[in-house]
């Protein structure tokens, strides 16, 4: 499952900074997840960065796009292999 940022977003950059995978990116007026990049920290940390920085909890599952463990380790795996 891919992460989302809600309208709770202060558009602070936190976030943006902490994700490794560059799913992150500048939106009007908040900032948006690419879901096909955005692996939940799999492969980098035991829990997503982004939500732990995000000062207003603003970042939560997306529940239009669930994606098992597997699912998400084999999306890192394949964004590893494409840089």
């Amino acid at each position: 499952m891919s992460l989302l940022i809600n309208d709770e977003c202060i558009a602070c950059d936190a976030c943006r900074e902490e994700c490794p995978n560059e799913a992150i990116d500048e939106g009007d007026p908040i900032y948006l997840i690419d879901p096909d990049r955005c692996t939940e920290c799999i492969g980098y940390y035991d829990e997503p960065g982004c939500v732990g920085v995000c000062p207003v909890n603003a970042i939560l599952p997306d529940p239009d796009n669930f994606e098992s463990i597997e699912e998400l380790k084999y999306k890192y795996e394949q964004i590893l292999e494409g840089e």
